[in-house]
């Protein structure tokens, strides 16, 4: 299955529910998607508040998509009319094989302002409001500060290919976007890494798993990649913070 037929065969599953929206956010949206690896980052907007019956009923539909090989990368948060407005209100979602809450961050949704890619329906800017500057720069800082901050210095973490990736990723992101007021791609957010510092046999590392075949690796390296990440990222995010808090 593709990824366009996987969405059609959500879409279509999500019908009956008459979505006022269909959205794509992320890679899809953003032109670094590429199938199999990515994730497909969707937010519906419902019509109505949702309903512990039509929370079932969305349990279903993504457990129905289960025997389909990128159905466990397909993501969704379910908006109403009613709940667009607060960007730290938690939503019902469905990601990594389960429901949970989470909200719909001031990154996604200048995203979805920015470069959103409309499946169905209305066009996030006729129904979700405009994300100030100072809203969007400070959650940056704060997800940096709060988040990733403590993260690197739980060193058994940053061993798994995940937390390097998105360790170095997210802040390269996060320094674009505070310095220069724009959303970047994972692909471009690689392409700056060099130039902020980073370990340039780690970054390489990361170029190769995301984007080509790796060869394996030796034993020794996620132990030392993960020492030269921890060492760049502590004092690179603290000194982003001082700057832009």
């Amino acid at each position: 299955m593709t990824t366009a037929t996987l969405l059609d065969e959500f879409h279509e599953a999500l019908r009956p529910l008459r979505p006022r929206a269909l959205w794509a956010h992320g890679s899809l949206a953003g032109g670094d998607y590429q199938e199999g690896r990515s994730d497909l980052d969707l937010i519906a907007v419902l019509p109505a508040p949702l309903t512990l019956r039509t929370v079932r009923r969305l349990v279903m539909l993504h457990r129905g998509l289960r025997r389909e090989p990128l159905a466990a990368k397909l993501h969704c948060s379910y908006l109403t009319p009613a709940t667009l407005d607060d960007p730290d209100r938690s939503h019902f979602t469905w990601a990594h094989g389960h429901a949970m809450r989470r909200p719909v961050t001031p990154v996604t949704r200048r995203e979805l302002h920015d470069f959103g890619r409309v499946l169905d329906g209305e066009p996030p800017a006729g129904l979700l409001p405009p994300v100030p500057e100072r809203q969007l720069n400070g959650f940056v800082v704060r997800d940096q500060r709060t988040f990733w901050r403590p993260a690197v210095d739980k060193a058994r973490l940053w061993r798994q290919d995940v937390w390097v990736d998105l360790g170095l990723l997210t802040f390269a992101r996060a320094t674009v976007t505070l310095r220069d007021g724009r959303l970047i791609s994972k692909r471009e957010a690689l392409d700056e890494l060099p130039a902020l510092g980073a370990p340039a046999e780690v970054v390489e590392d990361v170029a190769r798993r995301r984007y080509d075949t790796p060869a394996p690796a030796p034993a020794d390296w996620p132990a030392r990649r993960a020492g030269l990440t921890r060492a760049f990222l502590g004092p690179a995010i603290d000194a982003l913070v001082t700057t832009y808090e």
